[in-house]
């Protein structure tokens, strides 16, 4: 992974859904939307799970994913106690979280009416500023941003040079490469292994050949 740069596997901005920190939640359906393919091979059918979000001279100062345009669908998530760390609730128990979705009624209204907000709500409303474990330099080897989307649970870095953001590093490419690496290391072993029983099945007949010789002789 150290001859692997972050910059060799990044999406650059241009090819990344982007939008304004004022616009709606609507709008940011839309514009996710527009950024996938006809099939991208999955169920969701969703390739680039990230938007972008800019302020100020087009300036993005951070991202937005699906799980948080679903809690911007729920303004009661900002209600304190009704979430904890994103880092930190995948450890709390069944029951636990029962308890919370009864004790603020989250999600409780019908979906219809849930999804209506969307086109009242602002992007910037459930955008929050990146933070440092979630940017990334372009020229780190691959094996520094494994350890941030893995320790730091992240499906997505942002991708820095010079200070800037030039892109985002999705999960699902840094998985892809490896699963790559994974079937091309097999595949050389496989090969290697039949090699090695073509040899042997070679020195195997030359030895029955060396001796039928010499009990002819």
């Amino acid at each position: 992974m150290k001859t692997i740069l972050v910059k060799d596997l990044l999406i650059p901005v241009k090819d990344c859904a982007a939008i304004d920190a004022e616009a709606f939640l609507s709008d940011a359906v839309l514009a996710l939307a527009q950024f996938q393919p006809e099939s991208a091979g999955s169920r969701s059918g969703y390739n680039h799970p990230d938007v972008l979000v800019y302020g100020k001279n087009r300036k993005i100062f951070g991202k937005i994913n699906q799980t948080d345009l679903l809690k911007g669908l729920e303004p009661k998530y900002n209600q304190p106690g009704a979430q904890g760390s994103r880092k930190t609730t995948g450890g709390f128990s069944r029951n636990f979280l029962r308890s919370l979705i009864r004790r603020f009624s989250l999600w409780d209204k019908p979906l219809e009416e849930i999804c209506r907000n969307a086109a009242q709500l602002r992007v910037k409303d459930c955008t929050e500023l990146a933070q440092k474990d979630e940017y990334v330099e372009a020229d780190d080897t691959l094996d520094v941003a494994v350890n941030q989307l893995v320790l730091g649970r992240q499906q997505s870095l942002l991708v820095t040079q010079n200070k800037q953001i030039i892109g985002i590093l999705r999960l699902a490419d840094v998985f892809q490469e490896v699963c790559d690496r994974i079937k091309n290391a097999a595949s050389e072993a496989e090969s290697r292994r039949d090699s090695l029983g073509i040899f042997l099945e070679t020195v195997g007949i030359c030895n029955v050949r060396v001796c039928y010789g010499l009990a002819a002789a």
